[in-house]
Order: C-alpha cells, then sequence, then structure tokens
C-alpha cells in the first residue's frame, strides 16, 4: 500500500508542477504583451499630439 500512496503522490506533485509552469509561461506570455500594447499606447498618443 506505501508504495501505490508513494506513486500517487508523486505523479500529484509532478502535475502540480506541470500546471505551475503553464502558469509561469502563460503570465510571462501576457506581460509581454501587455508591455507591447503600452509601448504602441504611448506611441500612438505621442504621433497624435496628446
Amino acid at each position: 500500500m506505501t508504495g501505490k500512496r508513494t506513486r500517487y503522490s508523486a505523479d500529484f506533485k509532478t502535475a502540480a508542477q506541470e500546471s505551475t509552469k503553464a502558469a509561469e509561461a502563460e503570465t510571462e506570455k501576457l506581460h509581454a504583451k501587455i508591455g507591447q500594447l503600452l509601448v504602441e499606447r504611448d506611441f500612438l498618443a505621442k504621433a497624435s499630439g496628446r
């Protein structure tokens, strides 16, 4: 019984780590997009004379 419990525990930890990595990657991607949009906004604001 202990062997199964350890295996399931390891599987859960691996799934949780993969989920965390995916969330971190998505957050990184969103931060990059936000930065890009801010640069575009500032550029357009200057170009329009605001």
